[in-house]
């Protein structure tokens, strides 16, 4: 393999997992089948609840998961596995299932957000691939669920591209959309997927020209009046006033990235009214997370544009999803095997589970190892089938995942709004 050229995607996973597929292979346990379960042993933060993010992507992914030639040549030049286990991967694909909760759900800790089912060596490998997917877009979702929380129907844009990986910046767009942004600035996430996407100009746009009566006519005659005039560059009051004197009162926004958010939107739309731009929103930027956006909801603004926070989880870059072996299959019949390791203690036997609701409002994830919990009135089942026999037979849309996150979110109890540190908004039920 080439120093520097890309992966195949197979390879995008570590080294263990491929060592346990050549042991197992050896002493006969390769082919066992068995359940593996993505679950969190805690909510990171001491967050009151989780929104679920990342399905979509993966079950574009797992179809394309395999290992070309470059890749056995990988491993015969470094010996990371042997010959006939190389052998073996080089015609690896995944024919196992896949059942989940649907993207977009809220989870809690213990909730079996995914569950795959296969033999041992085909669903071992697929646990970096699982984790990373979900660990990232979930943490990015949950954090962009508590803004827009905190927003209460402002709408948030996505603005954090420059904070993070580039391919993680796409997810991040697809992730905060999920859980009810309304738009991003990253172009690949508009092309991808069709998250609506928004921008206009940067402090070096106005820096360019002469004076910012230069820049705001330039950004006017080639975006419409109709556009968001940055207006802090040099001093905001001067910026505001010579916004309006180039756009009119008809202009569409101005936008705030410095200083004392509250006092600077308060003034700005003092100002803006004096001017006669009553229309005008104002848009506040600059380091924002869900507390800075709970502390301006009695200022008078009207969008919230989110960065590094939104992308890096709000300081909580991981959902702390697990990959655990929960069943194998021995002599024709099930059995449960866990961990009871000190502090990190599993449930054995294969799962399925259903949210409780009490007129409308959750109380309750029931957990069963007993079979599947049949729908009834105030009990509705959660995991749902995405992989049969390798082949994807439920694809997701992007619009369809946001409103269910919308729904469950709303279905949440009132407490589980609250950003301070807590308990999970709802309990788990075992039965």
């Amino acid at each position: 393999m080439r120093v520097g050229s890309a992966p195949a995607p197979g390879l995008r996973t570590d080294h263990y997992e491929l060592t346990m597929v050549q042991a197992a292979r050896q002493s006969g346990t390769a082919d066992r089948r068995c359940v593996f379960e993505v679950f969190a042993r805690s909510l990171p933060g001491r967050r009151r609840y989780g929104v679920g993010a990342g399905l979509g992507r993966l079950l574009d992914l797992i179809p394309d998961f395999r290992y070309d030639a470059a890749a056995v040549e990988f491993f015969a030049a470094t010996g990371v596995v042997d010959a006939a286990t190389a052998e073996w991967l080089a015609s690896y694909q995944f024919r196992g299932s896949i059942d989940a909760y649907a993207e977009g759900e809220v989870y809690v800790p213990g909730s079996p957000v995914l569950v795959v089912e296969g033999t041992f060596a085909e669903c071992v490998v697929l646990e970096t691939l699982v984790l990373s997917v979900l660990n990232h877009d979930t943490a990015v979702a949950t954090a962009a669920a508590r803004m827009v929380g905190a927003a209460n129907g402002r709408p948030c844009i996505e603005m954090g591209s420059r904070r993070t990986h580039e391919e993680a910046a796409i997810a991040a767009a697809r992730a905060s959309y999920l859980a009810g942004f309304a738009s991003t600035s990253n172009l690949a996430a508009g092309a991808r997927w069709g998250v609506p996407t928004t921008g206009t100009a940067a402090h070096a746009f106005t820096l360019v020209h002469a004076d910012e009566t230069a820049a705001f006519r330039a950004q006017v005659d080639a975006l419409s009046v109709g556009t968001t005039l940055l207006v802090d560059t040099y001093d905001v009051e001067r910026g505001i006033r010579t916004a309006v004197e180039v756009a009119g009162p008809q202009l569409g926004a101005i936008r705030l990235d410095s200083g004392d958010l509250p006092t600077q939107a308060r003034r700005a739309r003092a100002l803006l009214d004096e001017l006669g731009a009553t229309g005008t929103r104002i848009v506040v930027t600059s380091d924002l997370d869900e507390f800075a956006i709970a502390g301006l909801a009695a200022a008078p603004v009207d969008m919230y544009g989110v960065g590094t926070s939104v992308v890096t989880g709000s300081g909580v870059p991981t959902a702390g999803f697990v990959y655990k072996l929960v069943a194998r299959e021995l002599d024709g019949a099930w059995h449960p095997v866990q961990k009871t390791s000190e502090g990190k203690h599993s449930v054995g036997g294969r799962k399925w589970a259903a949210r409780q609701t009490d007129n409308g409002v959750a109380v309750a994830e029931v957990v069963s190892v007993g079979g599947p919990i049949e729908p009834r009135d105030g009990l509705r089942p959660l995991l749902g089938a995405y992989i049969r026999d390798g082949e994807v037979v439920t694809a997701i849309r992007l619009d369809d995942a946001r409103e269910h996150c919308r729904r469950a979110v709303a279905e949440l109890p009132e407490d589980a709004m609250k950003l301070s540190a807590g308990g999970p908004a709802i309990d788990v039920t075992r039965r």
